[in-house]
């Protein structure tokens, strides 16, 4: 026979502990993102709409959300140590937003999952299997860069139309060997079929720029493209400064490059993608697999042309090329 007190007594403590566990439960869901940098303090701006994003979707640092940054203060060759630092946090999912970020956490982990954005190829980089199904535990959004290159230097003939060289600046393994060398070939068929040749000038790091700028004056470069990497865009005002005293007219991959005075830009819009990669990491920490999220490619491109650089260099910028333009920088 059983005793009517004990039994009351063990339902009450089943029932007290229910809501305990259920409040210990939902205490415990505190995503834990990874945060990898090249140099955040370069370009604080650029993680703002990915955090807004986050906010928008609900996620409150502190609350229930950690981000664990990780900066490698412009020095690439940190990025691995920091990425196996993520990992041993044991994060949920950390954001890559670069290609050597990508790969750095790659090489750190095959069960975390890993978004990046700012990838020129992912494919061609080993990143992913394939852009639909990416496989293994890494998906993102891509840039293009490689297939833009050649539209770059088609907009850059429209606005110098008499120029025959053009110096790309490149940075060996920016953006990992097998695309670096894909990127090249598409830009030489590109300048073959507009009738320019190309000069390729290489800056390993920012040391090397004024070495490179001699470099394109002393082979009477007309114009100017590339850029194309994290360390690029971290030196941005460098470089168009640079650009500027050596009167060399330069078409960059982003518009953050005409924001700071470069003549002009096409790609895609850099804070969309930073939205939207956002977003891949909410549906991951809610349940989704990174290989069941196809790669995004850009669908949007934009044009800017900073019509005060056009003048310091004493272009006038044909009218069918203005009115392409998606905003023009007085």
């Amino acid at each position: 026979m059983i005793d009517r007190r004990v039994f009351l007594a063990g339902t009450g403590a089943v029932l007290l502990a229910a809501p305990l566990a259920a409040g210990a439960q939902q205490a415990a869901k505190v995503a834990r993102i990874g945060l990898l940098s090249l140099n955040v303090s370069t370009s604080p701006h650029v993680l703002e709409p990915f955090l807004q994003e986050l906010r928008d979707l609900g996620y409150v640092e502190g609350r229930n959300v950690v981000i664990e940054y990780r900066d490698a203060e412009g020095k690439p060759e940190r990025l691995p140590a920091l990425a196996t630092e993520l990992v041993a946090l044991k994060v949920d999912v950390i954001f890559a937003p670069g290609t050597p970020h990508a790969l750095a956490a790659k090489q750190a982990t095959t069960t975390v999952p890993i978004v990046f954005t700012g990838v020129t190829d992912p494919v061609t980089d080993g990143l992913v299997t394939s852009l639909a199904r990416p496989g293994g535990n890494v998906t993102g959004l891509s840039l293009l860069a490689a297939e833009l290159g050649g539209k770059r230097l088609e907009l850059l003939k429209q606005a110098v139309p008499g120029v025959s060289r053009v110096a790309v600046l490149r940075q060996p393994g920016g953006q990992g060997e097998r695309t670096d060398k894909d990127t090249l070939k598409k830009a030489e068929v590109a300048a073959r079929a507009l009738g320019v040749r190309l000069q390729f000038v290489e800056a390993r790091g920012p040391a090397d720029f004024d070495r490179a700028f001699s470099d394109m004056t002393r082979a009477r470069a007309g114009a100017l493209t590339g850029f194309s990497g994290s360390m690029f865009f971290n030196e941005r005002r460098h470089l168009v400064d640079l650009a500027a005293k050596n009167r060399l007219p330069a078409v960059y991959p982003l518009r953050d490059f005409a924001d700071a005075g470069g003549l002009m830009s096409y790609g895609p819009n850099l804070a969309d993608s930073m939205r939207r990669a956002a977003s891949y990491v909410d549906k991951i920490l809610k349940g989704a697999k990174p290989a069941d999220l196809p790669v995004e490619q850009p669908t949007k491109f934009e044009l800017v042309i900073n019509l005060k650089t056009a003048k310091a260099l004493g272009l006038t910028i044909p009218p069918s090329l203005l009115g392409r333009a998606d905003e023009l920088i007085q």
